[in-house]
């Protein structure tokens, strides 16, 4: 090495971890092996290569190594066995890259280098001299505080996950004090993560001012006893050896010895070698970077055969259990179910039992910016807010909460109040109350970490924090859920609930506190802001800890079940694209709600009077006592059945019975229930939900059904129904602000589409493909008439059939549909199967299926569970065999709406259009669009929706999208 060279130190072991936390999991298509970490670190690393070979860039290596942790264990135990003694296991779907990212690096040509008894960080240093000394310059490819002692004038430190290189004066800015002098500071403060002590009280804004003063730690300890404030005066005399042994374990060791082929002059760099690096990456099944490569290197990748890499522990081919996963490298393989996986991992996961008198209470600045630093080296936290309400748009943010790691989690009260505050006549002056961080002072603090791309924030029902964030101009990223984690694992699956609180005790063996517990209910309930800063901070940290330590449990499970692909591209994704829809809400028509309230009300009391005269008396239509009494004491209608209390059963099955035997008043009834239940919970309710601007904001749900469907609630939009006069007068309120249309954009019988696929129809594949109405077709095919001229009848039939099919219809559910004797009903049935045998395959194939596996999979994999399809009860297993048919075709549908939702946005913004996703009501989606784009943006979203299932779900007929504006979505849809 010599003058003008330039050496590049990539901190190996770091980048492991900051690649596995910052991005998605992925797993090996082949044998299900966990390569998440290993597809980061190797893009990581071909981008800093192909720089070395592009001599237009600023910085051009001409040295190259990379240096990783040889163990836990080094000379700095000797001198203090505590040291690093915190630090928890790896996560079990890391542990088998570490050997495949070794290989990477041997495979890049490059030299790996590590050395037992010295961290990679001494290694660094020791180059780091050696470089400078022979003239060179050096560029730590790291973010690493303890890292900053060495840069200098020839020396800076490169993160470039953030792009960002920081030299001498970027290091000033950061921590307050040049590189000469981040030894003495870091023995002042400590370092948690990897327990070295410090001096008590001190952290790092302190530790500049006093170094500032008094130069040099071993001159602050000689000058302790002029300190004025007593406690820092009295802590620093007690704690002198311990922050003199602190500065000799943060003190990296510049002379590691270095054995053959590890010398300085060793680590010149060279071209890659094209066919040893593509045999590599064609091995890790990285089809993408493999053709960047194997371009860049001039490489023909056809001509390369996988490389044959050993992957001790780690069990591969392609017959490979999809439950297998190891123990460790060298531990036998054993079959790890659910439950068995998570019992394994639980340990490791808790590290203790959990101890909620660790928590702590964050009440000033300082001490907040240094947890959100060591977020910032951990690379990933749980997080958590409470708010004074249960609505997220509508409630204030009392406080928040996180955790680092397992048992070590904080709670920051922001605006808490008195205990005897009238919260209803006001907002109150929270400070009052004192050891509080001001509201805007608290979120300058949270906001750069997240917002920080390399820090996971990871939480439960995440898309709730997401929008009490944004509330407040924080875009949180990146994100993983708890919930959402656990919803793509055992959707349905008999683990009942995807809550924390059952979570915890599922998993984790702990009960949280509830939050009955904390603020009490009925006349004894009391805001969480009045709540004592103290107890709210005993739930909330443990909201955090529990989070996290759940994360820990569920987040392997996805890559050893093989279900990482539907959390990272169905679940993850969606989450902040609802909370942004959300936050926007829908705007309503108040005037339009109160004539329909008007209307309904006379229409109700003209039904109440048809029900009276057919009744021969007058009595509530309401009451399920005075209804049966009627139907069947005083009428004497067939079919009645009493409940356990004895009273007459007039659920909605019985009243839709007794009207399609031609039964005029049980009609009338299931009419004055519609019409009642619309009016009281939407035209009545509707306006208690409108904010100040009109809008209505309701909040979707991810979890709720087995299928991956989206339900909404408070209010719930998705029930409002389309094919009644009533139903579409409610939609005429909602409206489109002036100079905007509404415009909606609706699957066209996607769901039968997706039948034609999955069960291969010939005749529906043809009829879809070339555009013919599938109604009229499939009459054709069943009745023998032609499609032209056809009777609606005859059409309306058909069209029964063929919805009725994907739902398991009964021939008694069809006869009630067309009004039709059943035997007649029961014919059509047939006469279907045999015109469509496929049908039949499909639905018996299916239920097959999932009396075996105990579940189905959608064309994206997600799984509906489906436990009791092999009950003895006759009735439960024949619904859940109906569900089991119905679960492949529905879930699809719901999988390919919610990809073409995650790819919405960001296709807008690309065409430069200002158009707004507001609603997802089942296959449909509603925008809010300029009158100016209302062209340029339907063939963007037409265009994004019929792609939605991309190349990986490659459909055999097409997916066709009805698109329209209005002024409202009635007129829209």
């Amino acid at each position: 090495m010599k003058k003008g060279d330039h050496l590049f130190l990539v901190d190996g072991s770091a980048y492991i971890f900051r690649a596995y936390h910052a991005l998605p999991p992925l797993t090996r298509k082949s044998d299900g092996l966990p390569v998440g970490a290993v597809s980061g670190f190797c893009n990581m690393l071909w981008k800093l290569v192909e720089e070395s070979r592009d001599t237009s860039v600023g910085v051009v290596p001409t040295h190259f190594a990379v240096i990783f942790d040889y163990s836990s264990t080094t000379f700095r135990n000797t001198l203090y066995s505590e040291y690093k003694a915190n630090r928890e296991a790896p996560p079990e779907d890391l542990k088998p890259q570490f050997g495949l990212i070794r290989e990477a690096v041997r495979a890049f040509d490059l030299p790996c280098i590590e050395k037992e008894g010295f961290e990679a960080d001494d290694l660094i240093a020791t180059y780091t001299r050696l470089a400078v000394e022979a003239g060179g310059d050096v560029t730590i490819v790291s973010s690493d505080k303890d890292l900053m002692q060495l840069v200098g004038p020839n020396v800076i430190l490169y993160d470039q996950m953030k792009d960002k290189r920081l030299g001498a004066q970027e290091v000033k800015e950061k921590f307050g004090v040049y590189p000469e002098k981040m030894i003495d500071l870091q023995a002042l403060c400590g370092d948690t993560s990897d327990n070295v002590p410090g001096v008590p009280g001190i952290g790092p804004k302190t530790a500049a001012q006093l170094l500032e003063e008094y130069g040099t730690l071993e001159e602050l300890l000689e000058r302790a006893p002029e300190i004025k404030q007593t406690k820092r005066r009295e802590n620093l005399i007690a704690f002198a050896d311990q922050a003199r042994l602190s500065k000799r374990l943060v003190t990296l060791d510049a002379d590691t010895p270095l054995g053959d082929g590890e010398q300085l002059d060793d680590l010149f760099i060279h071209e890659p070698d094209g066919e040893k690096l593509v045999a590599y990456l064609k091995a890790m099944e990285f089809t993408t970077l493999t053709r960047r490569v194997a371009a860049a290197l001039d490489t023909d990748a056809s001509d390369v055969e996988s490389a044959d890499l050993k992957i001790e522990g780690v069990p591969r081919g392609p017959d490979l259990d999809p439950f297998e996963v190891p123990d460790a490298p060298g531990d036998t393989v054993f079959t790890a179910t659910p439950a068995r996986l998570a019992a394994r991992l639980k340990d490791g996961a808790t590290g203790q039992a959990i101890d909620r008198s660790r928590y702590v209470t964050i009440r000033d600045a300082q001490t907040l910016r240094s947890w959100m630093d060591r977020a910032r080296d951990k690379g990933s936290m749980a997080f958590d807010t409470e708010t004074s309400q249960l609505s997220a748009m509508n409630g204030d943010l009392v406080g928040v909460s996180f955790a680092i790691s397992p048992g070590e989690a904080a709670y920051v009260p922001i605006a808490h109040v008195a205990a005897d505050a009238d919260l209803l006549s006001g907002p109150k002056d929270a400070t009052s109350l004192g050891g509080q961080i001001p509201l805007g002072e608290a979120l300058d603090i949270l906001k750069p970490v997240l917002e920080d791309a390399s820090v996971l924030k990871i939480g439960q029902n995440i898309k709730y924090d997401l929008l009490v964030m944004l509330q407040h101009g924080i875009a949180m990223t990146p994100i993983d859920d708890t919930m959402l984690i656990s919803y793509a694992l055992d959707a349905s699956s008999g683990l009942e609930g995807h809550g924390m609180d059952e979570l915890s005790e599922r998993w984790l063996g702990h009960k949280p506190i509830s939050y009955k517990e904390l603020c009490g209910s009925g006349r004894t309930a009391r805001p969480i802001a009045a709540v004592e800063i103290d107890k709210v901070t005993e739930y909330a940290a443990e909201d955090a800890d529990v989070t996290l330590r759940l994360w820990q449990v569920l987040k392997p499970r996805l890559a050893a079940e093989r279900l990482a692909h539907v959390y990272e591209r169905l679940e993850r994704p969606l989450a902040p694209v609802l909370a942004r829809m959300e936050q926007r809400g829908i705007m309503v028509d108040r005037q339009i709600l109160s004539r329909l309230s008007g209307r309904f009300s006379q229409k109700q009391a003209g039904i109440e009077a048809d029900i009276a005269q057919m009744a021969g008396e007058e009595f509530n239509p309401g009451s399920p006592k005075q209804l049966g009494e009627i139907l069947f004491g005083k009428l004497g209608l067939p079919g009645g059945k009493k409940t356990k209390s004895g009273q007459w059963s007039t659920d909605a099955r019985v009243l839709e019975d007794l009207a399609a035997e031609g039964h005029d008043l049980p009609r009338r009834i299931v009419d004055w229930r519609q019409l009642t239940k619309l009016k009281g919970t939407y035209t009545d309710a509707l306006p208690s939900h409108m904010d100040e601007n009109g809008r209505i904001h309701t909040s979707f749900s991810m979890a709720s059904t087995t299928t991956g469907r989206l339900s909404s609630s408070e209010p719930n939009l998705q029930n409002i129904p389309v094919r009644t006069e009533e139903g579409r007068a409610i939609r005429t309120a909602f409206v489109a602000p002036k100079g905007k249309k509404l415009v909606s954009a609706d699957y066209s019988q996607i769901e039968l589409r997706i039948l034609a696929h999955i069960a291969d129809i010939p005749q529906l594949k043809d009829a879809f493909r070339n555009g013919i109405d599938i109604h009229a077709m499939t009459a054709s095919e069943m009745f023998g008439v032609p499609v032209e001229g056809m009777d609606p009848m005859v059409r309306r039939r058909a069209k029964a059939i063929n919805f009725g099919i994907i739902y398991g219809i009964s021939a008694f559910g069809l006869a009630n549909q067309l009004s039709i004797p059943r035997e007649e009903a029961g014919l059509y049935i047939k006469r279907y199967f045999e015109r469509f045998p496929g049908i039949r395959d499909y639905m018996d194939q299916t239920k097959a299926y999932a009396k075996k596996h105990g579940y189905v999979e959608t064309l994206f994999g997600r799984r509906a569970h489906y436990p009791d399809i092999t009950s003895k009860n006759p009735q439960v297993r024949a619904f859940n065999e109906r569900a089991a048919i119905n679960a492949p075709i529905q879930g699809t549908a719901a999988d390919v709406i919610r990809r073409a939702m995650v790819r919405m946005e960001s296709a807008l913004e690309t065409a430069g259009l200002s158009a707004q996703m507001l609603l997802q009501v089942h296959d449909e989606l509603i925008f809010e669009v300029d009158d100016s784009e209302i062209d340029e943006t339907i063939a963007v979203v037409r265009r994004v929706m019929e792609a939605a299932p991309g190349p990986s779900v490659s459909l055999s007929v097409p997916l066709e999208v009805d698109a329209k504006a209005a002024t409202n979505w009635d007129e829209a849809h």
